[in-house]
Order: structure tokens, then C-alpha cells, then sequence
């Protein structure tokens, strides 16, 4: 199989295209505006997120990004597999990247915010050796939200 990942700016049009996917998937979920976290493409891009793009044979098939903190932390920022795409893997080489990426840049701390409706997500996190942790950052402490960090040291 024929499989890249590959740094692209957020308002590409197939990151467009895999976020929006994203979007519309998270708007069927019952979350309240309040808790509602995800960067908007313009805030991508204004804050400096390192935005990725899986390609399967050439077709766009999952995106993530990385916000990093100084070299405190960095925080996994919309992480997406299309569905045709999940169980391949795909979620685990895209937070395989993001760890590289935070390496380099001398981060050795991951952390990020989830819905508790994402359970998908929240198991893949787990799997890949997240612990649940309280809000950081600017987060608040929300019934909706779950909070992990990982250590990549």
C-alpha cells in the first residue's frame, strides 16, 4: 500500500475537505457550545500548528496536527481517519508523527482534549499509552471534556 504523511497548511483544499468531515461529524454530537474546543483552520494557521495529512494510494485518508508549547508540551490538535480508512492503523502512525515532530522540536510531553463522546478516540489515546490527567492550559474543568498526556521522553 501506497502510504504517506505529510506536512500541509490546514487551508489546503483536502485538509479542508478531512476537517470539515470532522467538523460535520463533531456537530451530531449533544455538545454544548461551552464545550466545544476545536481550532478553527484560521487559528491553525495564526497559532503556528503543525498540520498533517495521511495519504492512501494519493487520497487524503486522516489529518492531525501538533501545538506545541515551548518545549513544555505538545498538544494533538484535530486528529481525524475517515471512515472508509479506520482500522488501519491510521491513528496510531499519525500520533507516531506527531510524537516525531514534538521530538525534534525538543518536546518530550503530549497532551490533548477530547469529548467523552468521542469513544473511538478516547480508546485509540488509551491504547497508545495516554493517561487521563486533569485540564491544562487553558481548559477548564467540563463533564464533556476528558483530558490525557503522554510522555514521549
Amino acid at each position: 500500500m501506497s502510504k504517506t504523511i505529510s506536512a500541509e497548511r490546514p487551508d489546503a483544499p483536502e485538509a479542508l475537505q478531512l476537517l470539515k468531515e470532522l467538523d460535520d461529524h463533531l456537530l451530531a454530537m449533544p455538545y454544548p457550545v461551552e464545550s466545544r474546543h476545536a481550532f478553527s483552520v484560521d487559528r491553525l494557521i495564526k497559532e503556528n500548528v503543525a498540520f498533517f495529512v495521511t495519504r492512501i494510494h494519493g487520497n487524503p485518508a486522516a489529518c492531525g496536527g501538533l501545538k506545541l508549547f515551548d518545549t513544555e508540551y505538545g498538544e494533538v490538535k484535530r486528529m481525524y481517519v475517515r471512515p472508509a480508512y479506520r482500522g488501519q492503523r491510521l491513528g496510531i502512525e499519525m500520533l507516531d508523527h506527531l510524537a516525531d515532530h514534538g521530538r525534534a522540536n525538543k518536546v518530550f510531553l503530549l497532551r490533548l482534549e477530547t469529548g467523552i463522546f468521542q469513544k473511538d478516540a478516547i480508546g485509540l489515546y488509551e491504547k497508545y499509552g495516554f493517561q487521563r490527567r486533569a485540564p491544562f492550559g487553558e481548559y477548564k474543568e467540563d463533564p464533556n471534556s476528558v483530558y490525557f498526556e503522554k510522555s514521549i521522553g
